[in-house]
């Protein structure tokens, strides 16, 4: 397992950005549940934030994409609005426990 980031750095209701030497991610906390994700959108191929660490809409209940606000689930990673309604973020498999939140070995820019 790698770590991508320990527990505290990962407040409730917020995301950030890990990149690692593999992949391009960010990580977000909502409703006690970690999710994690590539950072490209399906539609353009580009990073999700409009700043760093900067992954949600206002009310930070959804993922928003800022080259063209598409809006994604953040429990499935679904766009709900947007030019890839229908699409999918890539998730990536973690999972967190004491130490903080790790993703598996395995994850690879190429299972993206």
């Amino acid at each position: 397992m790698k770590l991508l980031c320990h527990s505290h750095e990962l407040s409730e209701g917020c995301s950030r950005s890990v990149d690692t030497p593999e992949l391009d991610l960010f990580v977000v906390r909502r409703e006690g549940q970690v999710y994690a994700y590539k950072n490209r959108c399906p539609h353009r191929h580009v990073r999700l934030e409009w700043q760093p660490d900067q992954f949600l809409d206002e009310s930070a209940s959804l993922i928003k994409c800022a080259t063209h606000a598409a809006l994604f689930l953040i429990e499935s990673g679904e766009c709900v609005a947007g030019p890839c309604a229908g699409q999918f973020l890539t998730a990536i498999d973690c999972r967190e426990d004491s130490q903080g939140i790790w993703m598996s070995d395995d994850a690879s820019e190429d299972d993206c």
